[in-house]
């Protein structure tokens, strides 16, 4: 199985490593920013590789984890006229945007693709109590869906939770988990 994650900050990184060490070894890793001093508080980064593309470190950061991943990063800057092609190969999509119109760009360009989607809406602030799962045909969205990273400071533990339930969620559709595990 081929996981898409579009957008590698905090969300997408932190998905992308709990996959990897999870079993997954097959990664398309898709995002046009470099890395920041800002991003490390929550961002699977290192400060020695500040101003570097977060697609191409993220896929040498797993890859330390997993050597044998197929990993394919891409740095590029996702929008309705290619987000469908970028991830036509990938059985699952992972959204990992920080904005609104992205989020519901990638929702609406993939939705009728059939393939899982797995997006995340408020992990801002510290709130952890209100998480939850919503599921709509192929896609499923998890936080609290209300608090959003243009008002709210964002941290590293309600981030950290909001991708753990989103790699779960693929692990478990995707058909990762051992049902029986000897």
């Amino acid at each position: 199985m081929k996981i898409g994650i579009a957008g590698t900050g905090g969300i997408g990184s932190n998905v992308a490593v709990h996959l990897v060490r999870s079993g997954v070894r097959w990664l398309k890793l898709v995002d046009f920013d470099c890395l920041e001093p800002s991003n490390l508080n929550r961002q699977f980064y290192f400060h020695d590789q500040l101003g570097r593309y977060k697609a191409e470190l993220l896929a040498e950061n797993l890859a330390r984890i997993a050597p044998d991943a197929q990993l394919e990063p891409a740095v590029l800057r996702l929008n309705a006229a290619n987000i469908a092609t970028v991830f036509k190969d990938c059985d699952a999509v992972v959204e990992g945007f920080d904005g609104r119109a992205e989020k519901k760009m990638l929702l609406e360009a993939l939705a009728s693709s059939g393939q899982m989607i797995v997006s995340a809406s408020g992990v801002a602030g510290i709130g952890l109590d209100h998480i939850q799962t919503r599921r709509m045909g192929s896609c499923t969205i998890i936080g609290d869906f209300t608090t959003d990273v243009s008002t709210e400071p964002v941290y590293a533990p309600k981030v950290a939770i909001v991708a753990a339930l989103m790699a779960h969620e693929i692990l478990e559709k995707g058909g990762f988990y051992e049902r029986n595990p000897k």
